[in-house]
């Protein structure tokens, strides 16, 4: 399994000094990516009042990933830098494409863009995109993201896009991008077996893991795709996973065939980014025999 260090974000600052220093400590440390969770606004929880809690607020601060990313392609050499999800629909489909194949150039290659529908019905208000149709409208935006990637001059009209004789330039090195979705959902597990490279779980180790694995191999399968080139991330939440339990959580990742796994420092009250380090180095001491 490829083991990965998510960017504690919301607890970690913005000195860009920082964000430098932890980046390059992941790579030092043998992790094989830095996953960033995506949220370009926050929304005061009186918006969702009657709805549910909110986990994030106008008070949670979010770097905007693939600008993140354009800063750690200069100050890593080797990790892979992961979006863990970005929320597809809520942009324009040209502009990802654009910024995507900029992060892939300016990092030789390392880029790989998880993406997902969503859950903040604020920001598509605020973003002016429609909140209803975003299921639809990520499917063909991934196709269109694909023919931007690999074609010299891209002439097709979607349900949801034109584009008339035109392309970006510079294109990827990676063509095309691999692109991950989230999501738990059975219409979003369907789509993803149909369209997707991999997908990121949600769900802790357990049974119901495995049978909601073994549901989306089967229409991964479905579709006339090998199930084995399927990529699946696991994530490990020091929340909830204690440090006597790594190895056993592991284990059952590496049982499932997961070919990533993830750490996430975030919510256990580390409030420095030394403390989020020192915490991947215990982990990754664990990870060790299950990398590769």
């Amino acid at each position: 399994m490829r083991i990965g260090a998510i960017f504690p974000q919301t607890e970690f600052g913005n000195d860009p000094g920082a964000i430098r220093d932890y980046a390059q400590a992941v790579e030092g440390l043998g992790y094989a990516h830095i996953l960033a969770y995506d949220h370009v606004l926050g929304a005061h929880p009186d918006r969702f009042e009657g709805r549910f809690r909110p986990p994030y607020t106008h008070e949670t601060p979010f770097h905007e990933p693939l600008v993140l990313f354009g800063f750690l392609a200069a100050c890593t050499r080797r990790i892979e830098l992961t979006t863990g999800i970005l929320i597809l629909p809520q942009r324009q489909t040209a502009l990802v494409a654009k910024q995507a194949a900029e992060v892939d150039v300016l990092s030789g290659g390392r880029l790989r863009l998880g993406v997902g529908i969503g859950w903040n019905y604020v920001e598509f208000e605020a973003l002016n995109e429609n909140f209803r149709n975003r299921g639809r409208r990520a499917e063909e935006q991934i196709a269109m993201l694909r023919r931007l990637w690999t074609t010299d001059l891209v002439d097709i009209e979607g349900r949801y896009h034109t584009l008339r004789k035109v392309n970006i330039n510079p294109r990827p090195v990676q063509q095309p991008i691999p692109v991950w979705m989230g999501g738990g959902a059975e219409d979003a597990l369907r789509r993803m077996a149909r369209i997707a490279d991999g997908w990121f779980p949600q769900f802790r180790a357990g049974d119901e893991g495995a049978a909601t694995l073994e549901r989306l191999r089967a229409w991964v399968n479905e579709a006339g795709r090998d199930p084995d080139a399927f990529g699946v991330e696991g994530r490990i939440n020091l929340l909830f996973t204690k440090e006597d339990a790594w190895d056993d959580t592991l284990r059952w990742w590496r049982d499932q065939r997961a070919s990533h796994v993830s750490f996430n420092t975030m919510g256990v009250g580390l409030r420095t980014p030394d403390e989020h380090i020192d915490a991947l180095q215990r982990f990754m001491d664990a990870a060790r025999p299950y990398a590769g």
